[in-house]
């Protein structure tokens, strides 16, 4: 008796069919296309220039399993960043995790405001709630002979940053466990850089978008979101050497308060810079 084959089920699929189903992230994202390519791009492991040379290229089974999959949790809203398990910051390809907030191209801000300033060529420089290290790393990557403090309360971000300090080798960024200022008794800095929580447990952004998977500990502090804000102040100039500088970024909305904060705890030069949007970000103070 002859054996009737079964037939292949299998539909290969090109990159440009699946470039196709961008249409159906536009209700859980505002960059359906770039996430979409994104997606692609980890699976491949090439780059977006890749997609658009070779659109007609097959996936394989393994391949088209793996973009469903990932495709699938986009479409719940879980963020391009815990799917790839990287974010890119400040040129850094930075390894993140649901223990810590994802980087943003705003608080690239706070970077270029540090490097802006007149600071000793081997200066002491502290980044309180480093995360994935992403604002500490970003500076070491532009200024080799600091000498660099990140810190964070929670023993799971202390670990993914210094995994990502140690993947570029920055062998002058110390990252360890403080809450804020906890284990820093007795130590001085010629800068203080923070993005520390800032949103109030009532905002409703918390329920919207990629936040919903990021820790609130990264995102929510008391006083309507000034808890923190209000502790770094008030503890930074125990901390900073005379000329030192503050800076922290903050919610849009939050700008005449945190001035407001470092005016009553002695700071001076205090000046506000805008983000990318064109909305009040980040507040620097100067330590007479």
């Amino acid at each position: 008796m002859a054996v009737i084959p079964v037939p292949d089920t299998h539909v290969s699929v090109t990159i440009s069919e699946l470039l196709k189903r961008s249409d159906e992230l536009t209700t859980v994202s505002d960059t359906s296309r770039l996430d979409t390519e994104v997606l692609l791009c980890h699976i491949l492991g090439k780059n977006r220039t890749f997609l658009y040379t070779w659109p007609e290229q097959l996936l394989s089974t393994s391949q088209q399993h793996q973009f469903q999959a990932l495709f699938s949790r986009r479409l719940k809203g879980e963020p391009i960043a815990h799917l790839t398990g990287t974010r890119e910051f400040w040129s850094l390809s930075l390894n993140v995790s649901s223990a810590t907030l994802i980087p943003r191209p705003d608080t690239e801000l706070l970077v270029e405001i540090a490097l802006g300033l007149s600071l000793a060529k081997q200066a002491a420089v502290l980044d309180l709630g480093t995360g994935t290290g992403a604002i500490a790393l970003a500076l070491a990557s532009e200024k080799p002979h600091w000498n660099i403090c990140a810190v964070d309360a929670v023993a799971e971000a202390v670990a993914l940053a210094d995994e990502n300090r140690q993947q570029f080798g920055f062998d002058h960024v110390r990252v360890f466990q403080s809450d804020w200022f906890s284990e820093l008794s007795g130590q001085t800095f010629d800068l203080i850089i923070s993005n520390p929580p800032y949103i109030s447990a009532s905002d409703d952004h918390l329920q919207q978008g990629d936040v919903r998977f990021e820790p609130c500990s990264a995102l929510v502090a008391d006083k309507s979101g000034f808890a923190d804000l209000c502790t770094i102040v008030s503890c930074a100039g125990l901390h900073l050497n005379p000329g030192g500088w503050l800076i922290l970024e903050h919610g849009y909305e939050q700008g005449d308060e945190v001035r407001q904060m470092m005016s009553l705890a002695g700071f001076s030069g205090i000046a506000t810079h805008a983000d990318l949007a064109g909305l009040e970000r980040a507040t620097i103070g100067h330590k007479t």
